[in-house]
C-alpha cells in the first residue's frame, strides 16, 4: 500500500467524457446518461484498498440518501486487474451488490478515464454542478483506518447539499488521501 493524496484537480475544470461498462449492468455508460442532473459525483474506488474498505458503507449510503435527489453518481475502479485480482470486473460486481450500491460501478480497463481525470488514489472524489464544472475535490470527511475518527462523509455530503441548494461549495477543501491507483506499466502518469 502506497499512501497517495489526490492532485486536487483545478476547480472549474469540465467533467472529462467517459464511456466504460458498468460490471453490475453490464450495460455501457458515459458522461450524457447523467444529462440534466443538478450534481455529479464521480468516485474512483476499487476493492483491496483498505481506505476504500474503511468507507465502503458510507459509500452504498450516498447512493441511499442523494439516489431520489437530483444527484447523478457514479463509481470507476481503474485498477490493473492483472496486478490486483481483486479488482477485476466480477469481484467488483461482488463488492457493488454486497454494498447495494444503486449508481452504476465502472470497470476503467485501459486507465483512460483515470488519467482524464487526473485521479491518483483510491478514494478520489470529483463533485460536479449542472454545467458540469467541478466544483469540489476533496475528501469523504476525516476519517482513515486507524484513526479513530468516524466515518460521517461530512465533507462530501456538505459540497452535494450546497449545490443541490444553489450555495457555493466552500473553497477551502481538504486533499482526499488513499492507495495510488494501480497503474499498467507504462500508463503512470505525470501529474
Amino acid at each position: 500500500m502506497v499512501m497517495t493524496a489526490s492532485t486536487m484537480l483545478e476547480l472549474g475544470t469540465s467533467a472529462p467524457d467517459f464511456d466504460l461498462p458498468d460490471v453490475l449492468s453490464g450495460d455501457r455508460v458515459n458522461l450524457s446518461y447523467f444529462q440534466g442532473k443538478k450534481a455529479l459525483l464521480v468516485m474512483f474506488i476499487c476493492r483491496h484498498c483498505p481506505f476504500v474498505k474503511h468507507i465502503e458503507v458510507e459509500l452504498a449510503k450516498l447512493g441511499l440518501d442523494y439516489g431520489a435527489k437530483d444527484v447523478g453518481i457514479v463509481a470507476i475502479s481503474s485498477n490493473d486487474a492483472d496486478t490486483h485480482p481483486e479488482d477485476k470486473p466480477e469481484k467488483l460486481k461482488e463488492m457493488g451488490e454486497r454494498l447495494g450500491f444503486n449508481y452504476p460501478f465502472l470497470y476503467d480497463q485501459t486507465q483512460k478515464v483515470a488519467q482524464a481525470y487526473k485521479a491518483a488514489c483510491t478514494p478520489d472524489f470529483f463533485l460536479f454542478d449542472q454545467d458540469l464544472k467541478l466544483v469540489y475535490r476533496g475528501q469523504l470527511d476525516a476519517s482513515r483506518p486507524g484513526n479513530n475518527e468516524p466515518v460521517t462523509g461530512n465533507d462530501l455530503r456538505a459540497a452535494i447539499d450546497a449545490v443541490l441548494a444553489d450555495k457555493p461549495v466552500a473553497e477551502e477543501q481538504l486533499v482526499s488521501t488513499g492507495c495510488n491507483i494501480k497503474w499498467k506499466a507504462g500508463n503512470e502518469p505525470s501529474y
